[in-house]
């Protein structure tokens, strides 16, 4: 299978190592693969059968060809290993007759970038041999509070590579920074930005688009690579847990084979239900896609009526990780819907303009497969305590925002059919939140509302969370997001 550029008509195409080393394509583009596999009830039966691992080797060898199949089994089973995923990885577990939780939190950073984070630097590592890469490669990450930790994790003391970590300094959770602030490993950097991040995402794209940053770094015997959702590597282990999913519903007799499921995902950067767009284009029995978001509600606004606009007020809001107003990954759903020459388009109308509208056309394809809602503070924290007091459901607040707008989506539909809600975080990761929702009052200040919710639900701090307050810190470096580049080089 070969790869080629969200923006390229002519089409240049890339093995998937090479994707993968590169993150970016070179005119600023997402790697998109030339075709799609198919996903047969044969298959998904199969793949019924197997852990998940196993599942993770099947999927993602339909996309990377050019990884021999025991490569592949041998870093996931690495990657999803029970010192890593106490209890598994991906459980799926059933909150009411028609919602069910998937929980991608039970990595070792307490979110479900681990679900990737975790298999990504392996694929990264083998890709430097395959191409013969002699250089080290400098991983750039844009984090607006998990995508940071579980990378600096996943790739510390990795070899023949180092890692750089911009998070915006009012942008992300206490305990988020502290878990990024106390990293540890010989290869890792972190440094806060003024600005939220959209300007950190900014800065990295940059960064990757000038040529003479690269030149100097490749004197210096550097190469840049990203572990953002931009990367094909991060993205497509994502596909993984929505087929692992609807393969747990058939092994527990929740659905029959056939039988289409929806799904709902709280997303700012629309790289985790774009994966799940993927697995349905596979053959995976997917209805809707409801696409969550918090009040930073562009996307919402974008399925409703075709414009995308950037030039709107940013919130800072409890669910921090979707504080994003350019969704970078909306980029390849373009693509797949309207083609390259106006993605390219596009994408340029928004650098200049900040705003872009997609054709009728354009838009019918997509609302047949997404709609979107989203759900305000009040909102968001009114559902958290719902699903608490009557289901038992302890959410995170990203969690709740995707509860809220399923329960708003079958209301105003009537669509009855069962639903998979991506849980993208452990509820303590948002303690303080999370406690002041239920228990309407004000928890310990920092890390001790940890302890707060879980005297007050009787549940146990998530197992990466434990004495994070003891922590040393390493990283205290704020800059302005205009001198990104600057430290970078100090770190190079």
């Amino acid at each position: 299978m070969k790869y080629f550029s969200t923006r390229d008509a002519e089409k240049k195409s890339f093995d998937s190592a090479v994707v993968i080393k590169k993150g970016l394509a070179s005119d600023g583009g997402l790697f998109v693969p030339d075709s799609l596999p198919s996903l047969t009830r044969e298959d998904i039966e199969k793949l019924c059968g197997l852990s998940y691992p196993e599942r993770a080797a099947t999927v993602l060898s339909k996309y990377l060809t050019d990884y021999t199949y025991d490569e592949l089994l041998a870093d996931c089973e690495k990657a999803y290993c029970e010192s890593s995923f106490p209890g598994g990885a991906a459980p799926l577990r059933k909150v009411t007759d028609t919602l069910y939780s998937l929980e991608l939190w039970h990595g070792p950073t307490a979110a479900f970038k681990d679900m990737a984070l975790q298999i990504m630097p392996r694929l990264l590592s083998r890709a430097l041999t395959k191409t013969g890469e002699k250089n080290t490669a400098l991983i750039l990450v844009a984090t607006s509070g998990d995508t940071g930790k579980a990378a600096l994790e996943g790739y510390k003391d990795v070899d023949g590579v180092k890692i750089m970590v911009f998070y915006p300094i009012s942008g992300v959770s206490k305990v988020q920074k502290l878990q990024m602030v106390t990293q540890t490993g010989n290869n890792v950097n972190v440094c806060a930005i003024e600005g939220n991040f959209d300007d950190a995402q900014s800065g990295v794209k940059k960064i990757f688009s000038d040529e003479d940053a690269k030149k100097i770094l490749l004197e210096n015997s550097y190469i840049l690579s990203s572990a953002n959702s931009i990367n094909w590597g991060r993205l497509a282990p994502q596909i993984v847990y929505y087929v692992s999913a609807y393969c747990d519903m058939l092994n527990s007799g929740e659905v029959t084979y056939g039988e289409t499921v929806n799904v709902c995902v709280p997303t700012g950067n629309f790289g985790n239900i774009f994966a799940a767009y993927l697995a349905k284009l596979m053959g995976l029995p997917i209805g809707k896609l409801i696409c969550a978001s918090n009040d930073n509600n562009v996307l919402t606004e974008f399925l409703s009526s075709g414009t995308y606009n950037r030039n709107r007020t940013f919130h800072t809001t409890i669910s921090p990780s979707m504080d994003i107003l350019i969704s970078s990954n909306l980029e390849r759903l373009l693509y797949f819907t309207a083609g390259s020459e106006k993605t390219a388009t596009y994408m340029k109308q928004l650098s200049e303009n900040g705003a872009y509208t997609v054709s009728e056309e354009i838009m019918s394809v997509i609302s047949e497969n997404f709609d979107g809602y989203f759900a305000d503070e009040t909102s968001t924290r009114k559902t958290l305590k719902h699903f608490y007091d009557d289901y038992g459901y302890l959410a995170d607040t990203h969690t709740s925002v995707a509860l809220d707008c399923a329960e708003q989506y079958i209301s105003k539909t009537g669509d009855t059919r069962k639903m998979i809600v991506a849980s993208t975080a452990s509820p303590y990761k948002f303690a303080a939140d999370v406690y002041e929702a239920i228990a309407h009052k004000k928890a310990s200040a920092d890390t001790g509302a940890l302890d707060d919710l879980s005297a007050l639900t009787n549940t146990e701090i998530t197992y990466p969370l434990k004495g994070l307050a003891e922590r040393k810190v390493n990283f205290d470096t704020v800059i302005p997001s205009e001198d990104m580049l600057k430290e970078v080089y100090k770190f190079m």
